[in-house]
């Protein structure tokens, strides 16, 4: 991954790009890579899926939630990818900056749920914004 970008979910949905790219080779070494390439597409492409459901989570806590599964995921990811490279040392280094890249998730999505967690009053507010909204729409047309 040469660019990063700033953006959670899309930085998510190009490693879960690279997670399976690097998945077909290791599934080509094997019946258990096979398998275990496959754990790692599930859980490497779940930390995108996760964070795009919490980018648009019901309440605070819906989004606080779809951030930890993320975490867990992206946690078992890196789990993956240190298993295979210690399982096939031939592809520990296509799996270092993958490794290295959740690793990042992590620290970041444990920084964000650590926040979210910490400010009972951030986010909160977004249904009362909604509400004010809708009412001055409703004010507008009744006119």
């Amino acid at each position: 991954m040469a660019h990063k970008p700033y953006d959670f979910r899309k930085r998510s949905f190009l490693f879960a790009c690279d997670i399976v790219a690097f998945a077909r080779i290791v599934a080509d070494r094997g019946y258990i890579l096979g398998r275990l390439a496959t754990q790692l597409v599930n859980s490497g492409a779940s930390v995108g899926a996760n964070l795009e459901e919490s980018a648009d989570g019901q309440s605070k806590p819906d989004f606080i939630s779809k951030q930890c599964i993320a975490l867990k995921e992206a946690r078992e990811a890196r789990f993956w990818l240190r298993l295979i490279a210690a399982s096939e040392a031939s592809l520990a280094p296509r799996a270092d900056p993958l490794i290295t890249e959740a690793s990042e998730f992590v620290a970041m999505l444990t920084a964000s749920v650590k926040t979210a967690k910490s400010n009972p009053y951030r986010g909160a507010s977004q249904g009362a914004a909604f509400c004010l909204v809708l009412v001055v729409i409703l004010v507008i047309l009744w006119r």
